[in-house]
């Protein structure tokens, strides 16, 4: 069961494992990200596993793997993306699609979205977004897409298993909750910024 093997790799080889696991995965390869975090999550509860070490290989792979797409989509042209990445197609044009009207917010939940996660970077890349921009949501929302899985873990405990099946279920909550904390903050502040220019 893929579940028991993941625990006995995380306790055999910790940090270093989730670290290349968040690079890769983010990155674009097959691993099922949300699961790992999970897992890691419930075995920091059970003290298997260092909670300071393990959070800072996750969020830190997870960052260094969302850099790297970003690197790509900067070196490779849009064009190049279509013509290369067929498997993806749906997933770049939604992408794109999305980007053109969420801007740097994609970034930030797009982590939430399986499939959008691995080709938003990239998408960011290959458009006229600057790193500082780049960093300014992927970073943060990177760092919040660990904690929450890991988080969900953490408080499922022993009941990590049944937590973890329904983790791509609780990927779309989270999405809507991330969301729904974005529009808020868009909302208040440009009622803010109506109030401030009203005579």
């Amino acid at each position: 069961m893929l579940e028991r093997q993941l625990v006995s790799w995380l306790v055999g080889y910790g940090a270093p494992l989730l670290f290349f696991a968040q690079v890769f995965g983010i990155f674009g390869l097959p691993i099922p990200d949300e699961l790992l975090l999970t897992v890691a999550g419930a075995l920091i509860r059970k003290g298997m596993l260092r909670g300071s070490t393990i959070t800072t290989a996750a969020v830190a792979g997870c960052l260094s793997g969302i850099t790297l797409s970003y690197a790509l989509g900067r070196v490779v042209d849009a064009a190049v993306l279509h013509a290369r990445l067929h498997r993806h197609q749906d997933a770049i044009d939604r992408a794109q699609e999305w980007f053109c009207r969420f801007g740097g917010w994609l970034l930030a939940c797009g982590y939430f979205i399986p499939g959008v996660r691995h080709v938003s970077a990239i998408v960011a890349g290959s458009s006229s977004l600057d790193y500082r921009g780049f960093a300014l949501y992927a970073y943060p929302g990177g760092a919040l897409w660990c904690a929450v899985f890991l988080l969900l873990g953490y408080y499922a405990g022993d009941r990590w298993e049944e937590v973890a099946r329904g983790a791509r279920s609780n990927a779309a909550v989270a999405a809507a909750v991330v969301v729904c904390i974005g529009a808020a903050y868009v909302l208040i502040r440009t009622v803010n910024e109506h109030r401030r220019l009203r005579p």
